[in-house]
């Protein structure tokens, strides 16, 4: 396990961990959080990426999340178009990245395509694993059925190990944010138009948050290369339920985009 480190950032203190690469000229896969995630909720995922893949791997907490600085509640209704992609450039400066694949998760794919559309030439490709890029029936039924679970179980209070002080707004700022009325219009279709890098979106074929129409939205209006999968028996979180599936799509991704060579990457076998 490679020791939490600290950014000081002008907004927030953050937490990160980085994997250094196998060799030199690879780029790091900066991993970006699900909206009740952070660095220690990845759990073995950066290493099994780092192990596969041969690139350097960081993942950080966004501010609010995980040991990271308290954010200000309630959030804006732009925080994955607006708020999160500028805190996310702000640490690839900070840590000075000049060769970054984003991948994200959830909240983070969608943060992840929202700041691909900024063209910044540090990003070469963006993986998106469960993205949202619009409000759907779907998420917000899978919202309300995971709010009522977590009210009438102990894994709320599971989660204080990941977010300490930060946990209530954790997950305020997703549960409330997203059932906010004035939240049902938000959407990536402008985000989407400008994306010109490589692009890899999937989900599980049984995500409780969404449908497929989050991908072939993606798929249809996107401007650069494109590529889209549903993983059969997997839900909302396919770096846990498909794992090998995740990362033997990660791997082609970057090989096919020429991100890496193929003999960087690394079967589960070989690590």
């Amino acid at each position: 396990m490679h020791a939490v480190e600290w950014l000081d950032l002008p907004h927030a203190r953050l937490e990160y961990q980085q994997i250094p690469a196998r060799a030199a000229g690879l780029p790091t896969l900066v991993l970006l959080h699900e909206a009740l995630g952070g660095v220690a909720h990845w759990k073995d995922f950066p290493r099994q990426l780092a192990e596969h893949s041969g690139c350097a791997v960081l993942a950080y907490s966004r501010q609010g999340h995980g040991r990271s600085s308290p954010a200000r509640e309630p959030r804006p209704l732009d925080y994955l178009s607006a708020g999160c992609p500028d805190e996310l450039g702000a640490l690839l400066a900070a840590l000075d990245l000049e060769n970054v694949v984003l991948v994200g998760h959830s909240d983070g794919a969608s943060i992840a395509l929202a700041y691909a559309a900024r063209n910044d030439p540090r990003v070469r490709g963006v993986v998106a694993m469960a993205p949202h890029v619009i409000v759907e029936e779907a998420t917000l039924a899978g919202i309300r059925a995971a709010e009522a679970y977590f009210r009438n179980s102990d894994l709320l209070e599971r989660l204080r190990a990941f977010h300490g002080a930060n946990l209530e707004g954790v997950f305020h700022g997703w549960v409330d944010t997203w059932q906010r009325p004035e939240f049902a219009a938000w959407n990536l279709d402008r985000e989407l138009a400008q994306i010109r890098v490589p692009l890899l979106a999937f989900q599980g074929a049984g995500d409780q948050y969404a449908t497929a129409e989050q991908l072939a939205r993606i798929a249809r209006r996107v401007a650069g290369p494109c590529r889209t999968a549903l993983l059969d028996d997997c839900r909302h979180i396919p770096h846990r339920e498909a794992g090998e599936a995740t990362l033997r799509l990660i791997g082609e991704f970057l090989a096919e985009s020429g991100l890496v060579v193929a003999e960087t990457l690394r079967t589960r076998e070989s690590v």
